[in-house]
């Protein structure tokens, strides 16, 4: 087994993979000065023949140490993962199959956004009940390539 430290996400760190969606940094008050509007905080890519979607995922908590071997990518469009509890949930990338992944670990105010094409994990909150609102491509072709590592990388904390 192969281990890999986690990392804290920040938004310098996760840039070429996607963009970390959360309400931090400049914003602007709407609705009577009640509500800050953190604006335009993700590249949302659909591709010329996908529409966006919002979908709800329920996976099953995982814990540190985490093995895993499995990667996989959009490469017709981007999905952003927005957590409906306050728990941190794990993050793992690539720059490609040959590369040595990434983890990352969410604060538990934080989502994130992956680019269209990028490599990643597949979802892994920490903590029940592992509810996401997702936004990615709905379209009429497969979206979706998968590898699997020689051998399995562990996730250390």
């Amino acid at each position: 087994m192969q281990p890999i430290r986690t990392e804290p996400l920040t938004a310098e760190a996760f840039a070429p993979f996607g963009d970390v969606l959360d309400a931090t940094g400049d914003f602007r008050l709407i609705n009577a000065g009640l509500c800050q509007r953190h604006h335009d905080r993700a590249t949302l890519d659909f591709g010329p023949e996908g529409r966006a979607g919002v979908s709800i995922f329920k996976a099953e908590a995982r814990s540190l140490p985490y093995e895993f071997d499995l990667i996989e990518r959009h490469p017709d469009g981007s999905q952003a993962f927005l957590p409906m509890s306050a728990d941190p949930f794990l993050v793992i990338v690539a720059a490609g199959p040959e590369a040595t992944p990434r983890a990352f670990l969410t604060n538990g105010a934080q989502g994130i956004n992956l680019h269209r094409g990028t490599w990643h994990g597949v979802l892994t909150p920490l903590h029940s009940p592992g509810l996401f609102a997702v936004v990615d491509r709905i379209g009429p072709t497969p979206n979706i390539e998968e590898y699997r590592f020689p051998a399995p990388f562990t996730v250390q904390p």
